[in-house]
Parts: structure tokens; sequence; C-alpha cells
């Protein structure tokens, strides 16, 4: 149980790690951009959208890894064990979306729900980052 909790919490790191480079990066670009600052608005939503991809892909690489460790659980259902699978089950886990087709069996189970929680706790940092900008930035053109 020791290796899977810790994995679990190395996962959740650098889920954390990527989100906050991402949007450290884009507050250190916007600056010096010369654009109209609706588009900085448009930039800032797709280099989120690219962070939060990049997470989920994290996450799916944990589900695979522990799918196909021995005593780490496994996926079941509307599952065949590839990566792909591991993306989807991922993407509908982040969102807390959960369309119920993939079902996580035991200790995986955990990091079901811990994903499920930080995408929560992600995609509010970027919708308040994205606020923020917007009041910042925002002026009518």
């Amino acid at each position: 149980m020791v290796p899977v909790v810790a994995f679990n919490v190395i996962v959740i790191t650098l889920a954390v790690l990527i989100h906050y480079e991402f949007l450290f990066r884009i507050t250190s670009l916007l600056p010096h951009m010369k654009v109209r600052h609706r588009f900085r608005i448009v930039l800032i939503v797709l280099i989120a959208l690219t962070a939060h991809a990049v997470e989920v892909w994290l996450f799916a690489g944990a589900f695979f890894v522990m799918h196909h460790a021995d005593g780490w659980g496994h996926l079941q259902g509307n599952f065949g064990g590839e990566l792909l699978d591991c993306v989807y089950f991922s993407f509908t886990t982040y969102t807390t979306l959960g369309t119920g087709d993939i079902e996580p069996i035991g200790d995986l189970r955990y990091l079901t729900g811990l994903e499920s929680l930080t995408g929560l706790v992600l995609i509010t940092w970027t919708a308040s980052f994205i606020y923020l900008e917007m009041t910042r930035y925002w002026e009518s053109d």
C-alpha cells in the first residue's frame, strides 16, 4: 500500500507543478505580447487547455502503469488495456464527467478519486486565473 500512496503523491505533485509552470509562463509572456487584449485571453485559454491535456496524459500514464503492475489494481469494463483507453478514462475522471463505462478496481481507485479532486482544483485555478487576466487586460475594443 505504501508504494501506491507514494506513487499517487508523486503523480499529483507533478500535475500541480505542471499547472503552476504553465500559468507562470503565461504570466511571464503576457507583458511582452504585442497583440490586442482579446487575443491574449484566447491565447491564455489555449495554453490552459494544453496544460490540462498534459495533466490528463500524466494521469493516464499513471493509470497505465498501475493497471499493468501486479497488485496495484486494474481497470475493467469497456477497456482494452491500451494507453488511449487510459487517456479516455483519465479525461472522464479529471473533468469529473465519469461516464461509468470503465471501472477502477483495487488500489487504483484511490488515484481515480484523487484525479477528480485534482482536476476540480486545477480547473478552478485556471478559471480564476483567466478571470483575473481578463479584468487586468480587458478593454472595450
